[in-house]
């Protein structure tokens, strides 16, 4: 009724409207990065990394954090695990907004595309990530936001079409099966 029609004309008269996703782009040159083998999950001392390395490095990477160990750094003394390859060039492609789930599979179906000729990833990787304070995570359980608000997954994606997938979620929340 009267409420409804108020609430229309105060959206339409401040010109609230669905937010479109923002794109950004960016290369990252001459990066270190794990050097990873599809059918070991563990790691292997001087021929794979493990997942768990893997999850670190990536968090360093997104959250552009020196990966060269600098004693001077007051920020991170992090540095890529062993072994490491350092790629030339690594493009970093981050979407904002609210995608629902059928954009994330186009997503995924366009990154294996990647794959095709020429062959030039070994593996990369899609990373969704739920906002800090979202009021829901997975299955029907409140997202707890307790210290840092973990809600996300990673698939990360070899060139033969294997696949991992990681999944984060905070203390207090339900993880799917």
């Amino acid at each position: 009724g009267a409420e409804g029609s108020t609430l229309m004309s105060y959206f339409s008269k401040n010109q609230i409207q669905a937010l479109k996703p923002k794109i950004t782009f960016s290369t990252l040159r001459d990066l270190q990065c794990p050097v990873l083998q599809s059918n070991d999950l563990q790691g292997k001392p001087e021929e794979s990394c493990s997942t768990e390395e893997l999850f670190e490095w990536l968090g360093a990477v997104l959250n552009q954090v020196s990966l060269d160990n600098n004693s001077s750094s007051f920020l991170s003394t992090y540095c890529c695990p062993e072994p490491n390859t350092v790629v030339e060039k690594a493009f970093l492609c981050t979407i904002t907004g609210f995608i629902i789930p059928e954009k994330i599979i186009q997503l995924l179906e366009q990154l294996c595309c990647y794959f095709g000729e020429p062959k030039l990833a070994y593996w990369l990787i899609l990373t969704v990530h739920g906002f800090a304070d979202s009021p829901v995570s997975w299955r029907e359980s409140e997202h707890g936001f307790h210290k840092g608000g973990e809600n996300l997954y990673n698939f990360v994606i070899f060139r033969n079409l294997d696949y991992w997938l990681q999944m984060a979620v905070g203390a207090h929340d339900d993880c799917p099966p």
